[in-house]
């Protein structure tokens, strides 16, 4: 552990962890940031953005990069690295990470969410050789070949439309008897004539040799299993939030995301805060994690000048 006590830690580069952290500084705070990466989830949109305040339309990397930049003007140090747990001693909190251990007043987690997995045979072994979280970062990769969007929901689509661009064919799998995408997204898939939806669908194993080279669903109406061939698989079936380095610290809710007292977003340990898509607000959104940021770093700089020795 290092011999610093910093004011503040916060965990997560995204919206909600970079907002803090421009809040926090303009306080005078001394403050740590943990991240794996910038952006988080924005980062890897596969499309525009056109509902954040202040830009028409902006790309996420984009938007991300003008976060990150602005951040980097704020007197923070900034850690890479990955959280593993959380303990709280002596009324400071202790912050271990695959890098080294920190100790701080208080905590910002802001670590947002990961891909939830298929947690089908083949999937791990896949991962990476054709299965893939992330359309923006592995599209071209696919061009002219034929892939299958799994989910039906609006990042599902998303996914497909930007996927579009390279391949030849997509199938798009949904587990529902209908998809859930809104009907302009639905649209846009549709305009690109290369969408293929199949619905009651939910996925049974993926193959391949080295490479994926195909996918099994049960159709959930006639209870067959069908084989389509795809030369990769992107996995878009929501997420889960990044949370089980707290778990001694806070309370969860049935979907592992943190509860807290949304004046301040404390959660139920004094000093620590949690904001963005890992606590249980209902709208996860760009603006409200950032929203969220900015709250729990001016409640953290009142929580520390109150316990102040």
């Amino acid at each position: 552990m290092t011999n610093i006590i910093y004011d503040l830690i916060i965990i997560g580069g995204g919206p909600g962890g970079i907002t803090a952290g421009i809040y926090a500084a303009r306080q005078k705070l001394n403050i740590l940031l943990i991240t794996k990466d910038f952006g988080g989830q924005i980062a890897r949109k596969s499309v525009d953005i056109e509902n954040y305040t202040g830009f028409e339309k902006i790309s996420g990397p984009e938007l991300t990069q003008k976060f990150e930049k602005q951040l980097k003007t704020q007197k923070i140090e900034i850690v890479t690295g990955e959280v593993g747990k959380i303990e709280k001693r002596d009324g400071n909190f202790s912050v271990s990470t695959n890098s080294g251990k920190y100790e701080a007043k208080s905590v910002i987690i802001a670590s947002g969410s990961d891909p939830r997995p298929l947690e089908v045979p083949g999937e791990k072994e896949f991962t990476g050789k054709g299965v893939s979280y992330c359309p923006l970062c592995d599209g071209p990769i696919f061009k002219d070949k034929i892939v299958a969007v799994i989910g039906g929901g609006n990042a599902g689509f998303e996914a497909a439309f930007f996927l579009a661009n390279y391949v030849k064919k997509i199938y798009i799998l949904e587990y529902g008897p209908q998809v859930k995408a809104d009907a302009e997204n639905q649209e846009l898939v549709k305009n690109t004539e290369k969408a293929i939806v199949i619905v009651n669908a939910t996925v049974e194993k993926i193959e391949g040799d080295g490479f994926v080279k195909s996918l099994t669903y049960r159709d959930l109406v006639s209870k067959e299993l069908k084989k389509i061939e795809v030369d990769g698989i992107f996995v878009e079936i929501g997420n889960q939030p990044a949370t089980s380095f707290a778990k001694n610290l806070v309370e969860f809710n049935e979907k592992d995301e943190i509860k807290v007292e949304f004046e301040t977003y404390q959660t139920k340990t004094p000093g620590l805060f949690a904001v963005g898509d890992c606590n249980v607000g209902k709208y996860k959104q760009i603006i409200t994690a950032a929203g969220e940021g900015a709250k729990a770093a001016l409640a953290a700089y009142e929580y520390i000048k109150k316990n102040q020795n």
